[in-house]
């Protein structure tokens, strides 16, 4: 919570010393409408980003593996992000409402999607899950724009909520690996 709410910060720059972004490090900086983050950082805490509202645009390093529980929540202004292929995790709601975003590229290295991790990202059109995803539990609900999505043959269980509210879906496949909705 080192810079938690400080609605008047518009930009910062993070030194390369920097390794970690710890948990509410900027959430609730509603002003902060940019920021550099330096390939030194290997983990985004949970919260770090939180209620940004302003933050429109964010490129993570290839430095970082994890990105925390509600790293990015409601952080309505983010129309796009870049995530490498270095992250393996994504957390829990951790770009929850994010109502802004329009597209999102999820690495094929990304094993691990938490609980409705995308979820009320209304302004998602089309997603597709990478192939070392096994399970999807709530985590695109309330994607209303969503219209597409590919779901790949790893997948084998699909939980609570998992596309719950998504209202423009047409058609899905569901591949024969599936053995749980």
């Amino acid at each position: 919570s080192a810079f938690s709410e400080c609605s008047s910060l518009t930009s910062i720059s993070i030194p390369d010393s920097v390794t970690y972004i710890g948990g509410s490090a900027f959430s609730g900086c509603t002003g902060l409408t940019s920021i550099s983050i330096p390939d030194s950082v290997t983990s985004i805490g949970d919260n770090a980003f939180s209620y940004c509202s302003s933050l429109t645009s964010i490129s993570i390093p290839d430095s970082v593996t994890a990105i925390g529980n509600s790293a990015f929540w409601r952080c309505s202004g983010l129309t796009s992000i870049n995530i490498p292929n270095s992250v393996t995790s994504i957390g829990y709601k951790a770009f929850y409402d994010c109502s802004g975003l329009t597209s999102i590229n999820i690495p094929d290295g990304v094993t691990s999607i938490g609980y409705r991790a995308f979820s009320g990202c209304s302004g998602l059109t089309t997603i597709t899950i990478p192939n070392g995803v096994t399970s999807i539990n709530g985590t695109f609900s309330n994607c209303s724009g969503l219209t597409t999505i590919t779901i790949p043959d790893g997948v084998t269980s699909i939980g609570s909520f998992a596309f719950d509210g998504c209202s423009s879906l047409t058609s899905i496949t569901i591949p024969d690996s599936v053995t749980s909705i």
